[in-house]
């Protein structure tokens, strides 16, 4: 992976760079799609790569490696092959999502004990084999295994885990080195840095992971119900200690107001599940508000979804017709809504990315703020 820095906002922290990986460039800040389990909820490949655009999507490493299963990732070539997707694939490690199994996981030293989702069946999650799952997938970056703390957390549990997630990565590296590429494509290893809503565990943190000397890193343990000035507070910490000249990619954020907020702190790379789990309980958002599709007020608006046209389903349907779709529980509503809600998550790091290199990102930011900041 090679990451070039192509502008920086003189109003504040905002970078725009540019990655390049075998599978092509993927030009920062960006927005990752969440594919969970080698699909973006209700999308086809081919509305995910002409109508929404991203350079690179998202899996989870959990959900696949319990279903389809990595045999079967292997014997289709890798996930690129097996969902048809030529662009990049980012993998995150299944630590968040051992997070969320909190009744039904044991964590020690070795490892993760998780009870599936699933069928109840247990399975075993240490440093070393998430690695190989990930050599499996076959994702252009891969994510190390890392404990997600919960908010609120003690001090002293924050610190215990912290120390646990360095000592992991270190396991992580160790065994990448002795597990060969699968599939004649390069990948690249983020480590994950963490400590909660602490400033001093995340400036250690922070620096262990700096010095790690990986190609990336991902800043872990927000967005798990922390207020967001706390968050911000957290990220302006680590990205001033995180190198200036490699991508950093805020894992599980956020709202569209959240993205800018943190691009402006120097954050390039983001992903979340709300713009597709949103759409499909009918909130939309634009660059003037969001909007509860399902309220009585778009009954008898045939005005288009969105008159910005971001993707083709802003002006092929109206408010009404969206509205009547959610209201016969109609799938093709949930549809429309996530195609749109995700075409405007991309067109708003793009456009960041245009005034970060314009050099006004700043005082753009600001007024899109305070116009995402409403109900319509």
């Amino acid at each position: 992976m090679k990451f070039e820095l192509k502008a920086s906002d003189p109003q504040s922290k905002a970078r725009a760079g540019l990655i390049t990986t075998d599978h092509g460039q993927i030009e920062t800040p960006i927005f990752m799609p969440v594919g969970t389990v080698a699909s973006v909820k209700g999308v086809h490949q081919r509305e995910l790569k002409n109508d929404i655009n991203p350079d690179v999507i998202l899996a989870n490493t959990y959900h696949l490696f319990l279903r389809p299963q990595t045999p079967i990732l292997e014997k289709a070539g890798g996930l690129h092959k097996f969902m048809n997707w030529d662009r990049n694939i980012l993998t995150d490690s299944g630590g968040y999502q051992v997070y969320s199994l909190s009744d039904n996981r044991k964590i020690k030293e070795e490892g993760v004990k998780f009870k599936s989702h699933i069928d109840g069946s247990y399975h075993v999650f240490t440093p070393e084999n998430v690695m190989e799952v990930q050599r499996s997938i076959g994702a252009d970056i891969i994510m190390a295994f890392d404990e997600c703390t919960p908010y609120p957390c003690d001090y002293n549990y924050a610190k215990r885990s912290m120390h646990m997630t360095h000592r992991w990565l270190e396991r992580c590296l160790t065994h990448l080195d002795k597990t060969p590429f699968k599939y004649g494509y390069e990948q690249t290893f983020f480590p994950i840095v963490q400590g909660s809503c602490y400033k001093d565990l995340r400036q250690q943190s922070a620096e262990y992971i700096a010095n790690a000397g990986a190609q990336g890193n991902a800043i872990g343990g927000l967005s798990v119900g922390e207020p967001a000035e706390e968050m911000y507070a957290m990220t302006d910490v680590v990205c001033e200690i995180l190198p200036w000249d490699k991508p950093r990619y805020l894992m599980g954020v956020g709202t569209p107001i959240n993205i800018l907020e943190n691009i402006a702190l120097g954050v390039d790379m983001f992903d979340c599940v709300m713009p597709t789990r949103n759409a499909r309980n009918g909130m939309l958002f634009t660059a003037h508000g969001s909007i509860n599709i399902k309220n009585l007020k778009w009954a008898d608006d045939f005005s288009p979804v969105d008159e910005m046209g971001i993707t083709f389903v802003d002006t092929e349907y109206s408010k009404a017709y969206l509205r009547h779709l959610f209201t016969v529980n109609e799938l093709l509503g949930k549809q429309i809504a996530t195609i749109h809600n995700l075409g405007f998550y991309l067109w708003l790091t793009r456009e960041a990315r245009k005034h970060i290199i314009a050099g006004d990102f700043r005082a753009w930011k600001d007024k899109m703020v305070k116009q995402m900041d409403k109900r319509l």
